[in-house]
């Protein structure tokens, strides 16, 4: 099984090793070879994106578009305009899935909020239970961007460094359990892959 992810940019490269790992250690020996395709800032619309998708179909299983609903622009309202709309600029392509990350990658990361405070060196509270209701005034990315200035490091949050240290070594099901954007991107590998979903 070969797929293929087209995310926007480091920071979900960053994702691919936590990603990795979670995947094995669910489907052992029908692990996909997977191939992240950084777009460089954000997932192609329109013609666009039904061009780069066939192309890539040519040569994957699947493909597999991963685009954040906060992209600076008003492109996307929510998760499902932002799926509705990608199905629509590709077409009726039965291999291709379109994800989300609501309302940005960081969405993913706030889970972990207790490591990104001993990386910030503060103690800002999380900012809320619900990480994917964290909303387009002030998306998830501003919310680390924040500690991190705060913080005693000394530096601002630099998204594929720092998203890097906070996903080392952890169960990316702590997460899913939290996002059910992320949990639908990982249940569409596991069930491309036979391997099984997470309730």
């Amino acid at each position: 099984m070969n797929i293929t992810v087209l995310v926007e940019g480091e920071t979900e490269q960053a994702f691919k090793k936590c990603l990795t790992n979670f995947l094995e250690s669910r489907l052992g020996g029908k692990m996909p070879r997977i191939k992240f395709l950084n777009e460089g800032g954000r997932i192609p619309k329109g013609t666009e994106l039904k061009r780069v998708v066939e192309n890539l179909l040519k040569t994957n299983d699947a493909v597999i578009a991963l685009t954040d609903v906060y992209t600076g622009t008003n492109d996307f309202t929510a998760p499902n305009d932002a799926k509705n709309k990608m199905r629509q600029w590709v077409g009726d392509h039965p291999n291709f899935y379109p994800h989300v990350a609501h309302h940005d990658f960081e969405a993913w990361l706030i889970p972990y909020w207790s490591d990104i405070q001993k990386l910030a060196k503060h103690n800002k509270s999380k900012p809320g239970s619900n990480p994917e209701q964290i909303n387009h005034q002030k998306p998830p990315s501003y919310h680390i961007k924040e500690i991190f200035e705060a913080g005693k490091c000394q530096r601002s949050y630099k998204k594929p460094r720092d998203g890097m240290k906070i996903l080392k070594d952890k169960d990316l099901l702590v997460s899913a359990n939290a996002c059910p954007e992320l949990k639908a991107f990982l249940n569409t590998i596991l069930q491309l892959s036979g391997g099984t979903l997470i309730s």
